[in-house]
């Protein structure tokens, strides 16, 4: 029993510090839960509320990569964006830019309908 214990307690060991980054920065999955940090600001899958911030569906992902890093090293200004670009690892960053570039670009979908309950 102790030695699955271990093995158990190894294995989330690895998985906490990204040991499996690589094989999950694949996942369109992982990069979509990445992505939907971005959600609040730049709309359900990157498709903003009348463009301000810009909507990201579709955009190059090289732009969009070098966008992020630039917000991560400080080389761009903003407001928010510099502080949520250094909570990721330039591995997911390049994840987040990849599930926005794949993304077809469109308008923002409505939001639902206030649902009253009598």
């Amino acid at each position: 029993m102790i030695p699955t214990l271990i093995r158990a307690g190894c294995a989330a060991v690895l998985l906490a510090t990204g040991f499996a980054g690589e094989a999950s920065a694949q996942d369109p999955v992982y990069a979509r839960n990445l992505a939907s940090a971005c959600f609040t600001c730049h709309g359900t899958d990157g498709r903003s509320v009348g463009g301000s911030p810009p909507s990201l569906a579709g955009q190059d992902k090289n732009h969009l990569l070098k966008q992020l890093k630039d917000f991560k090293e400080g080389k761009r200004p903003a407001t928010l964006m510099h502080q949520q670009a250094k909570g990721y690892t330039d591995q997911q960053l390049e994840a987040i830019a990849g599930y926005f570039a794949g993304t077809k670009p469109g308008p923002a979908a409505a939001a639902p309908a206030a649902r009253v309950n009598y």
